[in-house]
């Protein structure tokens, strides 16, 4: 979902190039939070029914974007199953609601059809209790899948040997967003703290642990008490040598920018000043020694995770807002380059090839004005990195039906970018 395994939101191919923007939507009745595309070309969506909520892999034509078949996986929590990748094979890794790690593939049979199977599944069950449920996952150096539940539990599954080992974080510490991994180690937030962890026997250790200002209550926006933050992993030399996420303090939201190695602090930096939204529940892009993060206070989620507690205040306008801070190139601290008012509405993409951010952007239905409707209209854009100003943008849709639900979009091979709705996929395209 954030592009690699540090979770950078970057991506190394062009988005939508020169022409007229168009979008068509697949209508699938399913929210689809992840949609990822393997060296193959054939974009994979992993959604969730509106109906039943029963987690459904599709595979996608990549030429218009409809849907060529479809699989049904073991139903868990809301948040369980939402974050998968693409392994070397082209394969979709998951963790379903049985407390199993798949690796889903797509195959073409003789007569010329598509089929989604299971070609292989290792149980995580004997680490996982009855009711908890994988949040994230994501593999490392070693061959080993890493992976964090909501309650708390991290492990490794390596499925050469069969071997599944786990290590409980302090009780009360939940995961609500997904892991990130990096050579420096294994990234997880909780709604406490960040911690850096590693193996040498396949048994998660802490190398380093930082706690964060989780404010007094989640926000409205936000789908958990603590960070929004899947960590990002970034740095001008190595790509991993820092590691970012947003607090979620009372009056503010601040990223901390951490070094990778010892957890030592780089820079604490104020956010979202500008549209005056606390809180993010996006991971943060990060390239280079910049790092862009993209503000949700307030924005409608139709649900929250279980045991995600109420909000305070109940509810607010979205107020939206992108922010671009710097670590200095000596690495002494952090600059702010740019903070606006723009609404994001999904998690933005910057693409190193093109060098623009890509996003979609939830307009309000009475210009000057920061409410939401059902009525809203939905745009994407392209923003310059440098300035933060939106260089071109189309119209996508009108309503519910577009509604993008702050969920990450991605760029297939062919420059078409590929974002999720609460509905299906959009694949917007140029020419």
């Amino acid at each position: 979902m954030h592009g690699d395994t540090g979770s950078s939101d970057t991506t190394p191919l062009a988005g939508p190039g020169t022409g007229a923007l168009s979008s068509s939507r697949t209508a699938l009745a399913s929210a689809c939070p992840t949609v990822l595309v393997g060296a193959d070309g054939y974009p994979v969506a992993l959604c969730t029914p509106i109906f039943g909520q029963v987690p459904t892999v599709h595979l996608l034509d990549p030429g218009n974007g409809s849907s060529l078949t479809s699989l049904k996986l073991t139903k868990g929590s809301l948040l369980g199953g939402v974050y998968a990748y693409i392994d070397h094979q082209d394969r979709l890794v998951v963790a379903d609601g049985s407390r199993s790690l798949l690796r889903v593939g797509h195959h073409r049979n003789s007569d010329g059809k598509w089929s989604l199977t299971v070609d292989r599944s290792l149980s995580l069950a004997s680490v996982i209790p009855e009711g908890d449920a994988v949040t994230g996952l994501s593999p490392d150096w070693k061959g080993r899948v890493w992976f964090a539940t909501g309650g708390g539990v991290v492990g490794t599954a390596d499925e050469t040997t069969g071997a599944v080992n786990a290590l409980a974080l302090p009780e009360g510490e939940r995961v609500a967003n997904s892991i990130s991994t990096a050579p420096e180690g294994t990234a997880v937030t909780t709604t406490h703290a960040t911690y850096l962890l590693t193996t040498t026997d396949g048994t998660p250790e802490v190398v380093w642990r930082k706690e964060y200002d989780r404010g007094s209550a989640r926000k409205p926006g936000l789908l958990s008490w603590g960070s929004g933050s899947t960590p990002t992993f970034f740095g001008p030399r190595t790509g991993t040598e820092y590691l970012t996420v947003v607090d979620n303090a009372d009056s503010s939201a601040n990223l901390q920018v951490y070094r990778s190695s010892d957890g030592s602090t780089v820079c604490s930096v104020p956010v979202l000043r500008a549209s005056g939204g606390p809180g993010s529940e996006n991971s943060p892009v990060g390239a280079g020694r910049s790092v862009f993060v993209a503000g949700t206070y307030g924005y409608p989620y139709p649900a929250a995770p279980e045991g995600a507690g109420a909000s305070a205040p109940a509810s607010a306008d979205f107020a939206g807002g992108l922010t671009r801070v710097d670590v200095r190139a000596d690495g002494t601290g952090c600059s702010l380059k740019w903070d606006n008012t723009l609404r994001s509405a999904a998690v933005p993409k910057l693409s190193t090839a093109d060098g623009l951010l890509h996003t979609v952007v939830r307009d309000p239905l009475i210009p000057g004005t920061r409410g939401t409707s059902i009525l809203d209209p939905y745009r994407y854009v392209q923003i310059d990195p440098d300035s933060g100003e939106v260089t071109r943008s189309a119209k996508v849709g009108v309503g519910s039906l577009y509604d993008t639900l702050q969920m990450a979009g991605t760029v297939a091979p062919d420059g078409a970018y590929l974002q999720g709705t609460v509905t299906g996929v959009l694949r917007i395209t140029a020419g």
